[in-house]
């Protein structure tokens, strides 16, 4: 197996990865002004729980169910996100988070607030990255993180055997 690829060395890349992630996520909404969709906020929630994972992976290295909860965490985040990247090329019909219902708003003042407040529309990209959406980059993270974890997992399972 190739030294780099140790447990100790993955778990602070994945966490360092998911801070700068959460940075830039954090950067192009509130600097560059790109507002997110309620799915691109749902996509932030599983780089929140690898910072954790991976801390409390790095620091009980002899137990490997660490490295099966980030596996867990990067495929629930492929499948948010490969979700989202359906919805933003017709693929699956839209949920009803990612629209505004005002149906039930019978004041105009708190109409038209709340028309000031609606968060864009999950089919509509605001922001990309040499043309991909951040939700096609984040299906490509997503999927390397799982595909490099599942390997050092299969690897260890193997040295144990022999």
């Amino acid at each position: 197996m190739i030294k780099f690829l140790k447990k100790k060395n993955i778990y602070l890349l994945i966490s360092l990865f998911s801070i700068l992630i959460l940075i830039s996520a954090v950067y192009v909404e509130y600097i560059i002004g790109a507002k997110p969709c309620v799915l691109c906020k749902y996509q932030r929630l599983p780089y929140i729980a690898s910072i954790f994972i991976c801390y409390f992976g790095y620091n009980n290295l002899k137990y490997n169910i660490w490295m099966y909860f980030l596996i867990i965490t990067f495929v629930i985040s492929f499948i948010i996100s490969g979700y989202h990247v359906g919805i933003e090329n017709n693929i699956f019909p839209e949920f009803s988070g990612c629209s505004l219902d005002n149906s039930d708003i019978l004041d105009k003042d708190q109409l038209l607030q709340s028309l000031k407040e609606i968060p864009p529309n999950c089919k509509d990209v605001t922001f990309r990255i040499l043309g991909f959406s951040l939700a096609t980059i984040n299906v490509l993270i997503s999927l390397i993180i799982v595909i490099i974890t599942t390997f050092i997992v299969y690897e260890k399972k193997k040295r144990i055997k022999n």
